[in-house]
Order: structure tokens, then C-alpha cells, then sequence
């Protein structure tokens, strides 16, 4: 039996690239018994508290120092010049690195985030890891983190993103695949009958991403008197926000927590006319699956804002402008046919550029890929 190792990082936040290894092990999973999956964590196997201590420290330097870590991750991630920070994860985790792949003997490796990537390419640049390895990026750009020149397959959000990894890194352009960023099978494409026009009253998702960022509850206070529309709020892993949500007064929200099954979601999804959001690769491309538009209320600092400045080029998103009441901006958008008919293009145009379009074909390009190991 061959055997995919999957690299996501962080098992104590429900992130993207977790969502993305998932999504890959649900294809494989669908398609055939004779291929084994396993998800690990390197962070979590090198030492799980500390890793927990990171999560945690993370989400409250991003909620009490936004601009000072959007700065950071633009100087050490995103266009960085130097490689000193990167030597250093090297020292602290590459021995793991090793014990893991030496424990796991995989026959492809599958890194869902730039870390892992960094690793698997530096021990293949040594010749001291020969598995083929597969980059899978969750934001809708790269950053300087991932590993690149001895990746051996790269599946990328965009049309765009191919072209730069090709000319600016030599990569031969049979290797790069336009995926999108992979998600679930079980979102299917939007029911025909929902198809069409949105009417009123408007049914919106607000979601805050996986872990209940971003204020929507006092979104929703500001909004609840005037509106003629009924709104379901992912309030993700926020307990807190959950219980505020709950006690607004009136019973046109509805609060949901941290949301696992991915055939709800998919309801969800299909009952709604737009959704609310931050610009988080997953979410984003979960609701163009769904031919959602999509609001962009806030972006955390870092690689949201930059998902966001892309997302905006390709026409995929509508910017809620500051000071603006979010629902009822969506609600005058939704209203507007041309604009929704240029969403909607944009969308299918987007969704068009794909060389992988389904979980199905990601699946044989994977299969093809284990036969040549």
C-alpha cells in the first residue's frame, strides 16, 4: 500500500491548511482503499504545549497588535530578502523533520504550508529526502517561506501564480498545476434551482473564519432594527462571540459554532445569497464553489490583506468601505443586477482557469504521482 504524508501546521487552530491536507485525504480516501493518508504536525510532534502556547499567542498579538504583525510578516515571509530567519526554524525542527520521515516512509509528501515546505526542500536540496514532494498553497499568493526549487509538483490558486513560479523560478510548467485552492468535494456546485437572481428578504452568512474573528456582534446591533433579511452567523471557535450573538435581542440571527460537518456547511451555503467574510483562501473559495458573493468587513494583518488586494484585482470580492454598515452595504449590492452579473463572470471565469476542477481529477494527478515514486 502506498502512503501520502500530508504537512499541514498548528492542530490546535482549525486553519486553512489543515482544511486543505483534509481535503486532499477525503479525494484519496473516495477514490481508493489501496492509498494511506496520515496528517501530521510538525510544530505539535516536535512539542505539543508549546505549540498550543503558539496558537494562542498568535491569535492575541493579531486581535491586540495588527499592524505590527502585518509588518512582520512582510519583512520575514512576504518579499523577504534574508534567509537568517529561516536557518533558525532549520535548527529547532529539521532534526524532527527527519525522525518523522523516518518513522512515517512515505512514498509523496503533501506540504499544505510553508514551513513544512521549507524543510522537505532543504533536505531534498541535500539529496538527504528523495520522495516526491507536492506544494499545496492555501493563500491566493506565495510566500518567501515555501520551499520552491526542489519541490517536485506545485498546485496553485491561480493562472497568474503558475506563470510567476515558472519564469521567476525555473519551474517547468508541466510540473505546476492550476487548482484553485482545493476544497472539500461534499461542496458541490450551487443546486440549479438556487440559481439566478437573489430576492428579498436576503438570507446572508456572516463568518468571522475559523476561529470567530472580527466584530460581528456589534455588526448586527448596528443593523438589526432596519433590515428586511435573515442572517446565520459562524461565529467558529469563539465561545464568546457565540453567547453575544445569542443575546442580541429579535430572532433574525442565528449563531452557529465551529461548524465540522462539511455537508451543513454545505446547506448553509446553498440557503444563502451572499456571505460575509474575511478574505481567508478556504472560505473564499468555498463560497466561489458556491457562486457566492463574497464582503470583505475586515482582513487580518498579513497574508489576508494581500489575499485581499488579488482577490479585489480579479473582481471575486465586494470591499465593504470602512464606516459602512456592513449588511445593509451587501444588502444594496445585492440589489444591483449588473453588479451581480459582473460577480458572477468573474467567477466563472476564474472557476474556468482551473487545469484540476474537482477533487476527482486531483486525485489521479496524485495517483499518477505515487506510480512514478
Amino acid at each position: 500500500m502506498k502512503k501520502v504524508l500530508l504537512l499541514p501546521l498548528l492542530n490546535s487552530m482549525p486553519s486553512g491548511h489543515h482544511q486543505v491536507a483534509e481535503a486532499i485525504c477525503e479525494s484519496i480516501r473516495a477514490n481508493t482503499e489501496k492509498i494511506e493518508c496520515e496528517k501530521l504536525d510538525i510544530l505539535s510532534e516536535w512539542n505539543i504545549r508549546v505549540e498550543q502556547e503558539i496558537v494562542k499567542g498568535y491569535l492575541g498579538w493579531i486581535r491586540r497588535f495588527p499592524e505590527s504583525y502585518a509588518w512582520i510578516y512582510r519583512q520575514f515571509a512576504y518579499r523577504s530578502k534574508s534567509e537568517r530567519p529561516h536557518r533558525v526554524y532549520e535548527i529547532l525542527f529539521m532534526k524532527k523533520v527527519k525522525d518523522i520521515l523516518h518513522r512515517e516512509q512515505p512514498d509523496l509528501i503533501i506540504c499544505t504550508h510553508g514551513f513544512s515546505s521549507l524543510f522537505i526542500n532543504r533536505l531534498k536540496e541535500s539529496g538527504e529526502c528523495t520522495v516526491p514532494a507536492v506544494n499545496i498553497y492555501t493563500d491566493f499568493f506565495i510566500n518567501d517561506v515555501w520551499g520552491r526549487s526542489h519541490i517536485d509538483y506545485h498546485f496553485v490558486p491561480s493562472v497568474k501564480i503558475k506563470s510567476e513560479l515558472s519564469s521567476k523560478y525555473n519551474i517547468d510548467s508541466s510540473r505546476i498545476f492550476v487548482t484553485g485552492i482545493p476544497i472539500s468535494g461534499k461542496f458541490l456546485e450551487r443546486d440549479e434551482r438556487k440559481e439566478g437572481e437573489p430576492a428579498e428578504p436576503f438570507h446572508i452568512l456572516l463568518s468571522g473564519g475559523s476561529v470567530g474573528l472580527g466584530n460581528l456582534a456589534e455588526m448586527l446591533k448596528r443593523s438589526a432594527k432596519d433590515l428586511d433579511c435573515r442572517v446565520k452567523v459562524l461565529c467558529g471557535a469563539n465561545k464568546k462571540l457565540y453567547e453575544e450573538i445569542k443575546r442580541i435581542p429579535g430572532d433574525f440571527a442565528e449563531a452557529y459554532p465551529y461548524i465540522a460537518s462539511k455537508e451543513e456547511m454545505n446547506t448553509i451555503y446553498e440557503n444563502s445569497d451572499a456571505i460575509i467574510s474575511k478574505p481567508g483562501g478556504v472560505t473564499v473559495s468555498e463560497a466561489i464553489r458556491k457562486d457566492l458573493p463574497i464582503f470583505i468587513s475586515s482582513a487580518l494583518p498579513g497574508q489576508e490583506q494581500i489575499n485581499l488586494q488579488l482577490l479585489n484585482e480579479m473582481g471575486l470580492v465586494f470591499i465593504i468601505p470602512d464606516g459602512e454598515d456592513a449588511l445593509d452595504f451587501a444588502c444594496r449590492q445585492l440589489k444591483d443586477r449588473d453588479k451581480m452579473r459582473n460577480f458572477r463572470e468573474a467567477a466563472a471565469r476564474y472557476r474556468g482557469s482551473f487545469e484540476l476542477a474537482d477533487s476527482r481529477s486531483m486525485f489521479k494527478v496524485i495517483e499518477h504521482m505515487l506510480e512514478r515514486s
